[in-house]
């Protein structure tokens, strides 16, 4: 049966779910089988904290199958899905400020050099998290879900120009946050 299932479109194993019975618990696999790593990906590197990413992606698949049982036609899965997780993670941000007081990620500089990448990877994950949220979101759908200017505008439901526009500035920021920490790192 597996088999079968990876020749089937996404629009026919969205139907074969909708059903719900035991070929729509394989649909539901073969869809996890295709989409989860990318969904999982998303959320870590929109969260920038691997166990709400992982609940963000639970999460993601939980609802994704309760909205299965709704009568609707699917024409983009891969969309849905990354619909589904950037709600959830904004959600996930928002609880986060409530519950948390923002820290100072300034001590991450360590002159060791075997620790040299871990704190460079650090810095660049810290920047991310100092971006505002519709700059990180755009930076992150085209640098690591490598979508296009267009599939992010449809994605996010705004203008082309201000997709350029916004990836422009997360990028200005970025350069502007870590500068400091690029310089002490060629010192040594």
């Amino acid at each position: 049966m597996q088999n079968n299932l990876e020749k089937l479109s996404d629009n026919e194993l969205f139907k074969m779910l909708s059903n719900g019975d035991k070929e729509g618990e394989y649909a539901f696999l073969e869809i996890y089988r295709r989409y989860s790593n990318r969904i999982y990906a998303y959320c870590k590197r929109f969260l920038g904290d691997r166990e709400d990413a992982m609940d963000v992606f639970q999460d993601t698949f939980i609802k994704f199958y309760q909205t299965s049982k709704d009568e609707r036609e699917m024409t983009n899965l891969p969309a849905f899905l990354l619909r589904i997780a950037r709600n959830l993670c904004l959600n996930a941000l928002r609880q986060r400020r409530q519950s948390t007081e923002i820290e100072d990620y300034m001590h991450f500089i360590n002159t060791e050099k075997d620790n040299e990448e871990t704190e460079l990877l650090n810095l660049i994950k810290t920047a991310l998290s100092k971006l505002p949220e519709e700059y990180r979101e755009i930076f992150i759908l085209r640098e690591y879900q490598g979508m296009s200017y267009n599939e992010i505008a449809n994605h996010l439901n705004i203008s082309l120009p201000l997709v350029k526009v916004r990836l422009f500035r997360a990028k200005e920021k970025l350069r502007e946050i870590l500068a400091p920490y690029i310089t002490e790192f060629s010192k040594f």
